[in-house]
């Protein structure tokens, strides 16, 4: 299992459903600077995190609501991490989870490299092998 383990200045976790999403901002000291649910969309995605625009890392559970994310976020050059559905589901442990909690999970997970990568967009870029 590959896990994320880059550092940037802001994580953001997120519960991403069809209609809806809850989203948590932590940064490296932990204290969440936003808790939120709001409706899934490119312009409430892009509201909330203007005032953490610069560095931020977003994670999301892979689930099928995800393909504008990512195109979004490939547009304003921030990195999105796909984290395995079925790993994370895995590392909930208990059965008493709900959307706040979970996005809140998440950004923890990607602050501390333990969320299990499904794929990062966009692509880190690779140095060329010698042969």
């Amino acid at each position: 299992m590959r896990f994320y383990n880059t550092q940037p200045p802001l994580y953001w976790g997120m519960d991403l459903h069809a209609r809806s999403m809850s989203v948590c901002i932590v940064p490296h000291a932990g204290e969440s600077l936003l808790h939120r649910h709001m409706q899934a969309a490119p312009a409430p995605f892009r509201k909330a995190m203007a005032p953490y625009r610069a560095g931020l890392g977003v994670a999301v559970e892979c689930m099928f609501p995800w393909s504008w994310l990512a195109a979004l976020c490939v547009h304003e050059g921030m990195a999105l991490v796909l984290g395995q559905a079925l790993s994370m589901q895995a590392m909930h442990g208990g059965k008493a989870t709900n959307e706040k909690s979970d996005s809140h999970k998440m950004a923890g997970w990607l602050r501390g490299g333990l969320l299990p990568q499904a794929s990062v967009y966009p692509a880190p870029r690779r140095a060329p092998r010698d042969r």
